[in-house]
Formats: C-alpha cells, structure tokens, sequence
C-alpha cells in the first residue's frame, strides 16, 4: 500500500489516497478538501501507514517508524497535488526532504518529467499562509549524483514572516535578529535567532560553539524535549509561543567559509536527522549575519549533508534552491 523512502536521515511513506480509502480512511477525493478536513482522516492515516507492526519497533527507536506520511499524487499528471502529514496529525506547508522523496516516488512511477520543471502543490490547513503552496522540482546532477532541484522561491525575514510575538529585537554582525525568550530560558547561549520563512517558518538560533549545539538524543531528554515542544508546537500540544501556528526550531554554527553545522526540532515532529527546508533557513539566517556569501552553501546535519543555492539580487536573496535525493527502504 505504502512506500518508505530516505533523504538524509529523514524518512517519510508515500502513500496514493486511493490505497488509503482502501483501507477505509475517509479522505476526500480533492486535496483542498482533504487538507481542511483533516482531523478526520489524518491520525487514522499515520496509524494505518506510520506505526510499529506488534514486537517490530527497534529499543531506543522514535515512536513512529517514519517521520510523516505524504499522500498523493491526487492525479496521474502535473501538477502535482499531495499533503505533507506531520506524526501528530498535524499538515506541514512544505518539506524538503518530504518534497525530494515525493520526487522521487513520481520518477520512480514515471510520472516526473525528465527535462523539464514539474510543480508540487502542497495543501495545508495552516491560516497564515496561502494554500496550496507551490514548489517547482526539476531532476539534475550534483557532483555525479543524480537528484532533484527543489525552486523554494524568496525568502522571508524577522518576526512578522512568521507571525511571532512577544520577540525583542538585538544586533548581531551589524543586522537585526531577536531574543526569543523561552529558547534563552533554555540555554543562555540561545539567545540569538533569525526567523525565516522559506515556505514555512522556521526559527534559526545561531551560536558560536560546537557545544551549544544540542544533540538529538539531548532533545529527546523530558526537561529539554518538553521545553521545546512548547515552543515549536502549536496550541494545544504546545504553547504558540512565539508563534500560535508553531515554528520548526533550528541550531547554527558556522564552520568555515560556506559550510554551516546545524541541528533540527521540528514543529509536529521533534528532532530530526535533517530537513531540507531547515538546511535552507540556516543557509539563510547564515546569509543575512554574514557568515556566507550567495552561491552554494553546504549545510551539514546528522542525517547528511544539504547543498543549498543562494541567488542574491540588489543586495537581497531573491530565490533560494534546494538539492536533494532520496533512496527507497522499503
């Protein structure tokens, strides 16, 4: 019914809405509809797709055996509608490793064009933001690998890209960024962060040391995890604060030259080995303080290693890309 795919760690199941209503999930036939109906049809979904079968789930392992599911295609030609569902239920506005894995499901159902642009529409359910959001895929190479170009258009700065509150603003390298207090409460060495949206939000907290990069496996500890689910989960899961509809939370160090360290908590999900839209809001807040230049930044992960493509016009990033590729697993 379903297929398990891996972009860098990060793992997600596809899964046609066909094969779900199969199974008696209530989806509904168009993807618009399905994404504001969601509470009817999602946690039954992960369950369906995402659960440990009985005795399977490995010691020490993540509650689900995958990070999301995504849904779709909901046709057989582009534009390509699909849903990205979060393990909590919860729908995401865009993923880059979700997106490179859907990618990759359509070629491997010869169902992407080979030399040409093809468009993804995600629906969501998210208010702040316009549904669907549109990301254009194209297959390329990089350094001998095959993969995809994810075009994830302009990004957004500051606080009112992402709907926060209750931010004070400080200066770090000449630019604006702000003191999200429950992150500093935290550690105090987390007291600098840039939001950005690249689609989605995103809140990138930059440090100067390796050590103030938290581990997954110290994020996934009851004191710092519960910390952190109240930030980056919305109401009522977590707090809204400072953003009511959650905000995916980053750590960024810079190593040298275009090479920026980073670590991911994902709003709806927690820690994660990587996650493309993340690699490309570090690249971003790495841009805006100075510490790369445009051109292509590596962002490196637990999970694997993000080439990132910033495009600058006038002074500004005007598009950003995404590379990535993804393997089946099952």
């Amino acid at each position: 019914m379903a297929r398990m795919y891996d972009a860098r760690g990060n793992i997600y199941i596809v899964v046609a809405p066909e094969d779900l209503r199969r199974e008696g999930i209530a989806l509904p036939d168009q993807a618009n509809d399905a994404a504001q109906d969601r509470e009817a049809w999602s946690l039954a979904a992960i369950e369906a797709c995402c659960s440990w079968a009985p005795g399977t789930q490995p010691p020490g392992s993540k509650e689900h055996r995958s990070d999301g599911l995504l849904v779709g295609p909901f046709q057989a030609s582009p534009p390509f509608d699909l849903l990205i569902v979060n393990t909590d239920g919860t729908l995401a506005e865009r993923s880059g490793n979700g997106l490179t894995i859907f990618s990759q499901a359509l070629s491997d159902l010869g169902l992407l064009p080979r030399d040409e642009a093809c468009v993804l529409r995600v629906h969501h359910d998210k208010a702040d933001v316009i549904s669907p959001g549109e990301t254009s895929v194209k297959t390329a190479q990089v350094e001998g690998v095959n993969g995809f170009w994810l075009d994830l258009g302009r990004p957004g700065f500051g606080p009112s890209a992402v709907s926060a509150f209750g931010v004070e603003a400080v200066v770090m390298n000449g630019c604006e960024v702000s003191h999200v207090q429950p992150l500093a409460a935290l550690n105090a060495a987390w007291s600098r962060s840039q939001f950005v949206r690249v689609g989605n939000p995103h809140c990138v907290t930059l440090v100067d040391s390796a050590d103030d990069l938290p581990s997954n496996e110290q994020m996934r500890e009851p004191v710092l995890g519960e910390g952190l689910t109240r930030i980056a989960y919305a109401m009522p899961a977590g707090a809204g604060r400072p953003c009511p509809a959650g905000i995916n939370l980053q750590w960024a160090m810079h190593a040298s030259a275009q090479r920026v360290i980073a670590r991911v908590f994902e709003r709806g999900e927690g820690p994660t080995a990587s996650s493309g839209t993340s690699a490309t809001a570090v690249a971003c807040a790495a841009w805006r303080v100075g510490w790369v230049s445009a051109g292509e930044v590596k962002v490196e992960m637990p999970g694997g290693t993000a080439p990132i493509l910033l495009e600058e016009e006038r002074g500004e990033l005007g598009r950003v890309s995404l590379f990535g590729t993804a393997r089946w697993v099952g």
